[in-house]
């Protein structure tokens, strides 16, 4: 208050060299007053400052005050906390400067304890994140949680806040989404500079799998991507503790859109990673749900084309099969039918891991769908006579089966064309005369695996 007096006061001095005294001036009133009648409100004080105040200024204020927040300031918490309420009524005004404020609350964060203190220092990352969201996100970029621990603070306080995260998940997701409508090349290059900026931490922390695809171009899009793989591995070590993960459940639905928008191994992996440590830590009748909606959305990715992110994916599934409810094991069962197919070809899987984790996965499922003979196929590893054993058990899902399978006569994998040939070529018997080439049709015509000619059909 008596901060905001003199400044006030210093203002108004300068002023009235070349205007005479106006209505602003009657709220003048000098500090050593001591009678509660004549002293104006910080609201009066800060509205009267307005005119006043540049860019520097404004932020200079927001600087004081969340100082003032520490413990361990001689500065009344009250005044504080009433300078944070009137930042509230014009945010765009006073939080002009992100980068500043934010290395400020990232400086004192950990020495502010109480809690009305702490409510304001929220509000305050909320307010930034409403109005400036891709600068929000650099500014925490600059700060990852594996760093320091007034990093770790940071991202704890703004998981703290939800709003806040999924408010930049949105702004990126429709960055990515929009990305060729965004190709102004000066924008782009400026964004990049800050990204290297943000860049510049422990060597734990850089990714030189992306450097070449990301800095080569300057698009919005591939700094929106880069940004997206930043912020998710903040993310994914946060979820790697109980009381954080728990935390970040509101933010899954913006996470699994991820999964579909990020473009990058680096960035499914990294969703996934997430999940996987999230419904760790969360109880039985939690994560199902999860599970649930999770399962749907796997199924796709078990054939991208990176092996860490099919085995990720793979795992997961396997996890969802194995720790799903009761209640909800009917809701699953469409998925865990879906499956069936791509786990017995991906078993033919040139990644050693990959092969593991579908074996894994489709003991998993039949061990859900009560199903002896798949069980017994799968642990005795008699994986040529898995094909046989699906069409037996459902031969009227032939044709379901055959749709399902030729779009792997196109995989890179050689061994999982042959293996889709065979089965394709077993599941043919089962149709009619008129439905097989009505099958075909509905694909484009693959070019045929190499050796496929003397794979017996």
């Amino acid at each position: 208050m008596t901060a905001l007096l003199y400044l006030l006061d210093f203002f108004q001095l300068q002023e009235s060299r070349a205007a005479a005294k106006d209505e602003v001036r009657q709220l003048r009133c000098q500090p050593k007053a001591t009678s509660l009648l004549h002293k104006p409100s910080t609201r009066d004080l800060m509205t009267a400052l307005v005119p006043y105040l540049r860019r520097a200024e404004r932020t200079g204020i927001v600087l004081t005050t969340i100082e003032a927040m520490r413990d361990s300031s001689i500065f009344e918490k009250e005044g504080a906390r009433e300078v944070v309420d009137v930042i509230m009524i014009d945010p765009d005004f006073w939080l002009e400067d992100v980068p500043k404020i934010m290395g400020c609350i990232s400086k004192h964060l950990e020495s502010i304890t109480t809690e009305s203190a702490r409510q304001s220092v929220l509000l305050l990352l909320l307010l930034m994140t409403e109005s400036s969201p891709t600068d929000m996100l650099i500014s925490l970029l600059k700060f990852p949680p594996q760093g320091d621990s007034s990093g770790l603070a940071l991202w704890e306080a703004m998981l703290s806040v939800p709003r806040t995260l999924e408010k930049i998940f949105k702004e990126l997701l429709s960055r990515v989404q929009d990305g060729s409508l965004h190709s102004l090349v000066n924008s782009a290059a400026e964004e990049c500079h800050e990204l290297r900026e943000a860049l510049r931490m422990p060597n734990e922390f850089q990714w030189p799998e992306l450097s070449a695809e990301f800095y080569g171009e300057t698009s919005f899009m591939h700094a929106s991507l880069l940004k997206l793989s930043l912020l998710l591995r903040g993310l994914v070590v946060l979820s790697e503790r109980a009381d954080m993960a728990r935390k970040m459940q509101v933010l899954l639905p913006n996470i699994l859109e991820v999964l579909w928008l990020g473009r990058t191994a680096d960035i499914k992996t990294k969703v996934l990673e997430v999940f996987r440590n999230v419904t760790g830590h969360l109880k039985r009748e939690e994560a199902s749900p999860i599970w649930l909606q999770l399962a749907k959305e796997l199924l796709p990715v078990f054939d991208d084309e990176c092996s860490q992110v099919r085995e990720l994916s793979i795992s997961l599934f396997r996890d969802a099969a194995e720790t799903v409810l009761e209640k909800d094991r009917k809701s699953m069962k469409k998925s865990l039918q879906r499956s069936l197919l791509p786990l017995f070809f991906h078993m033919h899987d040139k990644a050693d891991s990959v092969t593991k984790a579908a074996g894994e996965a489709l003991l998993a499922v039949a061990q859900l769908l009560k199903w002896k003979e798949l069980q017994d196929l799968v642990q005795t590893q008699q994986t040529w006579r898995i094909g046989e054993c699906l069409l037996r058990k459902d031969g009227s899902r032939a044709e379901e089966y055959c749709h399902q399978s030729i779009p792997y006569l196109k995989d890179a994998q050689a061994t999982l064309q042959e293996a889709a040939v065979r089965f394709i070529g077993l599941a043919a018997r089962l149709l009619s005369q008129e439905k097989l080439p009505e099958v075909c049709s509905d694909h484009p015509h693959p070019e045929p695996p190499k050796g496929a000619a003397r794979i017996q059909m």
